[in-house]
């Protein structure tokens, strides 16, 4: 098969994202999978690889299929928007959080126009887009708003596991308010229509408890008895394939060996602790339900590290593959 163009978005250029990008790109690995083309800025990744002492040639391109893919060129998209002279590492600078939103915005018209199959995000900084005046809390939102997508879905996945959140950025307090009976049904039912959508269709999809031992018969808490089981019986009344509440302290380890194809995780941290602990560094969080497929690393810009030349490229590297990997079957 033909190897899917993925695009790849620099990121905040205060940020470790061209960094990361440039590390990722040479990586001969991801040539077997896709040809990575980024977004960006040519004097920043000129500017970068220069620091690393990295020898790569810089090539720009006004499109895809224009690209020469090997690890020794890096295919580049040149949006010209870093001035180097007023540029720092480490700060938050709106001129940075514009320039991370412009490779956003040309990545999904690529992909939108067909000349991308897949995005993988490099990590933008929330207060310098904010300080760039855009009115976006993250990728997600602004990915959903330049589709036209009501509510995108996000599914983390490190090694074979695969988590769903129910809710993510909510206090605890908050979140638990929302394990409720028919909010778990719908999440579940999304769940199973994203999983299809990567071409995982049969699964069994677990969900995590929210008590302790799945509150011990009501002992511990009552969400379980009274929210979780009456959604699972009633989907597994419908014909899906649900099991659960699990209890969160095995559930996790189960479907990494393979028992569930994947898990809902009831609130950010539960999940975010689960597949972290497998390996930090691999960690990549998938945006499902938009137009195209979108990953990105499970990490932020860590300005404490940008432009030290130490971060490391790890997840950077499988969000490109798992984009490359899952664009073959991905279907809205």
């Amino acid at each position: 098969m033909k190897k899917p163009y993925i695009g790849i978005t620099m990121g905040d250029p205060s940020g470790i994202g061209p960094e990361i990008v440039l590390k990722a790109i040479q990586t001969a690995e991801i040539y077997h999978f896709a040809n990575p083309v980024v977004i960006g800025s040519a004097h920043m990744l000129a500017y970068q690889r220069d620091l690393l002492k990295i020898e790569l040639a810089i090539k720009k391109i006004f499109s895809p299929v224009e690209g020469v893919y090997t690890p020794e060129v890096i295919n580049i998209i040149d949006l010209n928007n870093v001035d180097l002279n007023l540029h720092q590492f480490g700060r938050v600078q709106a001129a940075s959080g514009k320039a991370a939103y412009d490779y956003i915005v040309k990545a999904v018209a690529l992909a939108k126009d067909g000349q991308l199959n897949a995005i993988a995000t490099a990590p933008i900084n929330k207060a310098a887009i904010h300080a760039a005046g855009i009115d976006f809390i993250g990728h997600t939102e602004m990915l959903a708003a330049l589709t036209g997508t009501a509510e995108p879905l996000t599914m983390f996945q490190v090694q074979d596991l695969r988590v769903f959140f129910l809710s993510r950025h909510l206090s605890l307090k908050e979140a638990i308010k929302l394990v409720k009976r028919d909010r778990i049904i719908t999440y579940l039912e999304r769940c199973n229509r994203a999983l299809r959508m990567l071409g995982l269709p049969g699964g069994t999809i677990a969900v995590a408890g929210l008590n302790p031992h799945c509150g011990e018969g009501g002992l511990l808490g009552t969400e379980e008895r009274e929210e979780i089981e009456p959604a699972v019986k009633f989907l597994q009344a419908k014909g899906f394939k649900v099991a659960g509440p699990l209890p969160a302290d095995s559930v996790f380890q189960q479907a990494l060996q393979g028992r569930f194809a994947a898990v809902l995780s009831l609130y950010h941290d539960q999940g975010h602790i689960a597949t972290k602990m497998v390996d930090f560094d691999k960690t990549v969080s998938l945006t499902l339900g938009l137009p195209f497929l979108r990953t990105s690393p499970d990490h932020g810009t860590a300005f404490d590290l940008a432009g030290k030349g130490c971060a490391g490229a790890g997840s950077m590297i499988e969000a490109i593959k798992l984009a490359a990997w899952y664009s073959k079957n991905y279907r809205r």
